[in-house]
């Protein structure tokens, strides 16, 4: 792989729970393992955990991403998980979007029917036309996304109209919602964060009758001219893939109104971010806890 066409990271994934009473039990699931993707090698991966897991395996979830499952059976006050990988990113096919099927040729083609035999790759991708936790099929959705899908505009086009409409009408900010704020709430207030805009982006697009999943993972950042790079100053981020026949699936990031490319390091995709969630599990005991997470993508 030569510089131009291929970058490597180092990436760092640091999780802290604290606990003012002691967790007497504790089952876990994280889904913090990059995937073996053909534009994406994993060279290195290793999770540490500490106190040492009672139980752990390994396993594949029903999309296909890799997934620790822990359980701790002894009492504890605190939690670390440090995630640790190596991973090299190269160029994907350019995909042009102009020459991309018009966008209701891929609604029909997604749309089931009477004795419909479809080929593998559509058949899965219906899945992610419908709602899920954080992700809404409604007509004012539909409505919304209705002008960047005018007849027979190409379905890529639209798609990336989509995008930098959402880019340029919502505004980041950290402090505007949580995990849990709901799809619409950010649809009206217009702030949040890139799970915000990624919710909302794949809720236009199954509004249109697209399928549309989540996808979770990291992205490099630059630090300001002449500051160095602040070790847990990264932290997980969020984009969307469009399924195009043909093509297969296409990501785009609205929070930064861009196709993703060797600065994009793919870890899990689903339905949502519940689908996907980083550390996810069941405790006994445990009184107030506090999170801390740090995440550090460096360059190699």
């Amino acid at each position: 792989m030569s510089p131009n066409n291929a970058r490597r990271y180092k990436v760092d994934h640091y999780t802290a729970y604290r606990y003012s009473e002691p967790v007497m039990l504790s089952h876990q699931q994280l889904h913090l393992a990059p995937r073996q993707l053909d534009y994406q090698a994993i060279h290195a991966h290793e999770v540490v955990v500490k106190p040492a897991p009672t139980q752990r395996r390994q396993l594949t979830d029903p999309f296909g991403n890799p997934v620790t499952e822990i359980a701790i059976e002894a009492a504890h006050r605190s939690l670390d998980i440090i995630a640790r990988s190596t991973v090299s990113v190269t160029e994907r096919p350019t995909i042009e979007a102009a020459q991309t099927p018009a966008w209701e040729t891929v609604r029909d083609a997604l749309a089931y029917r009477a004795a419909w035999q479809p080929p593998a790759a559509l058949l899965e991708a219906t899945q992610f036309l419908f709602e899920s936790p954080y992700a809404r099929v409604k007509r004012i959705l539909r409505a919304y996304a209705e002008n960047c899908f005018a007849p027979g505009q190409p379905v890529l086009s639209a798609a990336v109209a989509l995008m930098a409409k959402i880019h340029g009408e919502f505004k980041f900010d950290a402090g505007a919602t949580n995990v849990t704020t709901p799809v619409m709430k950010f649809f009206e207030q217009k702030r949040g964060v890139c799970q915000d805009f990624t919710h909302l982006m794949i809720s236009c697009l199954r509004s249109t009758g697209l399928a549309a999943r989540y996808v979770s993972g990291y992205l490099l950042t630059h630090p300001a001219p002449g500051k160095p790079r602040r070790v847990g100053a990264d932290a997980s981020h969020a984009w969307v893939a469009l399924f195009i026949p043909g093509e297969g699936w296409v990501d785009l990031d609205p929070t930064n109104n861009l196709r993703p490319a060797l600065e994009h390091v793919t870890v899990s995709w689903g339905r949502d971010f519940s689908d996907v969630t980083p550390l996810r599990g069941v405790i006994n005991g445990g009184g107030e806890q506090t999170l801390e997470v740090k995440v550090t993508v460096e360059p190699i």
